[in-house]
């Protein structure tokens, strides 16, 4: 196998394995009512500040008919408010419960330990490189 056959083989199978790591840690007893593609718009919701529906979508890549169903589920089991803009009534807020809040922390330590995991074990000069090589392919494939 060639290195491009290699690292293709690679990507994919790391694209996978993190995927399929990343539901068996996340999706526990106390979230097994929700699916890492939830978890993934709790995270876009943010713990900040109420968000418009439509900053969500865009941040997921999603149609507006999708976040709507997603968001419907995760408000109906505790996670997610809704509500409309006092000063734009076509506007819809998101923000987090305290389900949600704790749902978000669970995804957030799930990627904090990854990544020093991945990390502890390269020096600052890979680090780099690690980090440059990973922006220039995020870059390609959002190019597409």
């Amino acid at each position: 196998m060639n290195l491009d056959q290699t690292l293709n083989t690679l990507l994919v199978s790391l694209f996978h394995d993190i995927l399929d790591i990343e539901e068996k840690s996340l999706i526990v007893d106390e979230f097994s009512d929700i699916t890492v593609n939830d978890m993934h718009v709790i995270e876009a919701i943010g713990m900040e500040e109420k968000r418009p529906s439509s900053v969500v979508a865009k941040s997921l890549d999603v149609t507006m008919g999708t976040l709507t169903k997603a968001i419907d589920g995760l408000n109906e089991k505790g996670y997610v408010n809704r509500e409309r803009s006092t000063q734009d009534k076509r506007v819809v807020l998101l923000s987090l419960t305290e389900k949600g809040e704790k749902a978000f922390d669970h995804h957030a330590e799930f990627h904090r330990n990854m990544i020093k995991s991945v990390i502890a074990q390269l020096s600052l000069e890979e680090r780099e490189i690690l980090g440059k090589t990973l922006e220039d392919l995020t870059k390609f494939l959002r190019s597409l």
